[in-house]
């Protein structure tokens, strides 16, 4: 039986700071139109060189848990080779290593599947960049 594929495209702004976006809404609507209800894999990517998706918990401060702590791994000072930009933006291009572009998560009877307290979310450290685009896939 050939399989059912559908993509769509969010075009989002993150505006001028370091910002964690919280797409599980997005990802919901996306599914309510094309999943008809049945079982899959969603994939959600970022064709960026400077952000990543993450599962994480949103709204009890792991969203700026997770800025705090890339901002230890990941210092905005003159370190990085990679120099162009802002002050510390070659962070922003190791941070995919770390957080990667990508996530595929289970689609159970066209609803996605996440724990209770985990979204899917965009992590946007590079303030040079404020417009992303993000890619969601089913596959089912």
């Amino acid at each position: 039986m050939p399989g059912h594929l559908a993509t769509t495209t969010l075009n989002l702004t993150t505006g001028p700071a370091e910002r964690i976006l919280d797409l599980t809404g997005a990802c919901e609507d996306f599914l309510a139109r094309t999943a008809e209800g049945g079982d899959g894999l969603l994939n959600i990517f970022v064709p960026h060189a400077t952000a990543g998706i993450a599962i994480i918990e949103t709204g009890a401060g792991s969203d700026d848990d997770l800025l705090s702590a890339l901002h230890s791994l990941l210092p905005a000072d003159d370190r990085w080779q990679h120099r162009h930009g802002s002050p510390g933006h070659g962070r922003d291009h190791v941070l995919p290593a770390l957080v990667p572009p990508h996530a595929t998560l289970p689609v159970i009877g066209g609803r996605l599947e996440l724990g209770t307290w985990q979204s899917v979310c965009l992590v946007d450290t590079n303030k040079d960049n404020p417009e992303r685009t993000v890619r969601l896939s089913f596959l089912g």
